[in-house]
């Protein structure tokens, strides 16, 4: 029985809450980089690798952001499956040819998302399901041949091109971190309101079906590379 082995390339800036959440939820050992920091691995020896969130822009000019583009564009080229989550949604759909555009407004909070029954990615996940989102950016066009696999009034919240997969919302978040980033945002009083209201049991127990969506990868891997599951985690 073998574990999987995933990159996991961080692009948060500040990345405590971002480690603890894709540990907690990932099922396979992960080795980190800090993106921000410009440390990428000096090989592809994964199985895959995953793209974190970022409060930058995939079309800033922002001196870590090419090499990862670089890095994640030859990865897919190997063969490495991929999974992008909010910024690394909208890098991946970059480096393979996609246009990632501000949107002028900005989603922020548990939302209702649609997924097209269209892509393992979303095995076992009701049609419309829950998560909280938070971003200003969006893919306004999908890359040549990807195939758009959830959407909501704001946009594409997901698509699959090959072996790589992306989705904007954030199934990784717990309710701390879903605190912390609103907190943390420029609102104004009525929307910071609106959205810390929103951050409560029972959304967040709504939301645990989205994290279906890393499980899923995983087998999805497993499956593509012919790795056998390893036994659970005790």
């Amino acid at each position: 029985m073998t574990r999987l082995r995933f990159a996991l390339l961080n692009a948060a800036h500040d990345d405590t809450d971002t480690k603890r959440n894709f540990r907690r939820e990932v099922d396979a050992d992960l080795v980190e980089f800090h993106a921000t920091e410009g440390r990428l691995p000096d090989s592809f020896d994964f199985d895959g690798f995953l793209v974190t969130g970022s409060r930058s822009s995939v079309y800033w000019d922002e001196a870590w952001i090419q090499p990862l583009k670089d890095w994640a564009r030859e990865a897919v080229d190997r063969g490495l499956p991929a999974l992008g989550v909010c910024y690394g949604h909208q890098l991946l759909a970059d480096v393979l040819g996609g246009t990632v555009e501000g949107m002028g407004a900005y989603e922020i909070g548990y939302r209702e998302i649609t997924h097209l029954d269209n892509t393992p990615l979303f095995a076992g996940i009701d049609e419309h399901f829950l998560s909280f989102t938070s971003h200003q950016d969006a893919v306004t066009e999908l890359p040549p041949g990807a195939t758009r696999t959830a959407e909501n009034d704001y946009g594409v919240h997901g698509f699959q091109l090959g072996d790589s997969f992306g989705v904007q919302f954030h199934p990784e978040y717990d309710m701390e971190t879903a605190r912390l980033l609103t907190e943390s945002k420029d609102l104004t009083d009525e929307k910071r309101a609106e959205v810390m209201g929103g951050i409560t049991e029972e959304n967040y127990a709504r939301a645990q079906q989205a994290k279906l969506v890393f499980e899923n990868f995983c087998d999805y891997v497993r499956e593509v590379k012919d790795i056998p599951r390893a036994p659970a985690r005790r």
